[in-house]
């Protein structure tokens, strides 16, 4: 390591906690970590130069290929995909309202759909990104459900488009099944927007929606970047905002080139249904301490496995919200897909861990709930 290289490590080292992530794939955290061919490929991209137009273009042509659409784009974010795809549809090809946000405003189409159960906030709202395009948010159902009337109802002519998150933060019950949506968004022509972002499997809403959004960073395990794609038409027109509200989005060569490495490797199959139950092994020994119970849970569709641990406050000495407080102090933060803390239990993601972490992770528990 070179003197630089120490300096660095030990600022790093003097000033953050070191964090063990079984939260699983999540933005606060830095989302993934990437491989050594990936970086690789990064460096290789950092230290060339390209006529980036032409990079651009190449990487769209190889992710379009792969998942089977007509054309695709690089962004620097899934966020920033929202973003360029709404304001597409938008402007289509006027150079004029490009460059001019204002007047967006008054355009006859200017009001995106989305199901109320659906705006989410990820880190920032989903309704602030669609009004950051200029366009306005005409909200379908309730925050506990929503059907196809519903939506229907809310079509008029000043529909722009529809956008439907495919995520396990939204809400689950009560709502149609995206292929009804897919259907009722044809009948009437209006273009579709899927956000997959965090969904593993990423050529399976491609061919559903009329433009599609997937991570780079999350499933992928690239550079945090973004994947729009869907019609040639739709992407060319979000691609026209690259010289308006994009400039301030654009992704660098190294991200380009570390993307496309990652896209390569990529297999929606990394940890297997055992590697992943054998990292809860050693921290289901908390089983045995008083009013803590643990159970292994599959996230939906997804092949991904989660240790549920449950805490009886009553028998325990603490709540499972002042476990998970406490796992974030000290020289160690243990970070945990805590959403349902106040409900009494937390859940432990092993895509990120090793033995070694799952090891610490049963150590601090077992201090926190022996005694």
């Amino acid at each position: 390591m070179s003197l630089t290289d120490s300096k660095l490590h030990n600022l790093i080292e003097s000033e953050l906690q070191k964090v063990i992530n079984a939260s699983g794939k999540m933005s606060k955290l830095g989302i993934s970590t990437l491989s050594d061919e990936v970086t690789d490929a990064m460096k290789s991209g950092a230290q060339s130069f390209y006529v980036m137009d032409d990079l651009r273009n190449m990487a769209g042509r190889h992710i379009a290929s792969y998942l089977n659409t007509e054309a695709a784009m690089i962004t620097n974010s899934a966020s920033s995909a929202i973003i360029l795809a709404i304001s597409g549809l938008l402007t289509k090809d006027n150079t004029h309202l490009v460059h001019n946000m204002n007047a967006r405003h008054h355009l006859p189409q200017n009001e995106v759909i989305i199901m109320t159960g659906h705006n989410i906030d990820y880190g920032a709202p989903i309704e602030t990104m669609i009004r950051l395009t200029g366009a306005d948010v005409a909200f379908a159902g309730y925050a506990n459900g929503c059907t196809l009337k519903q939506i229907q109802q809310v079509i008029s002519d000043r529909t722009l488009a529809m956008i439907y998150v495919q995520s396990h933060h939204c809400v689950q019950k009560n709502m149609p099944d995206l292929n009804d949506v897919t259907q009722l968004m044809k009948e009437h022509n209006i273009p579709f927007l899927i956000d997959a972002a965090a969904e593993t499997d990423i050529t399976a809403y491609s061919v559903l929606g009329d433009l599609c959004i997937i991570s780079g960073s999350k499933a992928i395990s690239g550079p945090t970047t973004g994947i729009l794609a869907g019609k040639q038409a739709y992407i060319d027109y979000a691609k026209s905002h690259e010289k308006g509200i994009g400039r301030a989005m654009k992704v660098g060569k190294e991200s380009i080139i570390g993307l496309l490495r990652a896209l390569q490797l990529y297999s929606p199959d990394d940890l297997s249904e055992n590697a992943q139950r054998s990292l809860f092994a050693p921290i289901q020994a908390i089983d045995r301490l008083p009013g803590v119970t643990s159970s292994v849970i599959k996230d939906g569709s997804r092949s991904i496995y989660r240790l549920r641990i449950s805490i009886d406050p009553t028998r325990a000495n603490m709540t499972a919200l002042d476990i998970v407080k406490a796992l974030k102090q000290g020289d160690i933060a243990i970070y945990t897909r805590d959403y349902h803390a106040n409900q009494g239990f937390f859940e432990i993601d092993p895509r990120a861990l090793t033995e070694h972490d799952a090891h610490i992770i049963y150590t601090k528990l077992k201090q926190l709930l022996g005694s």
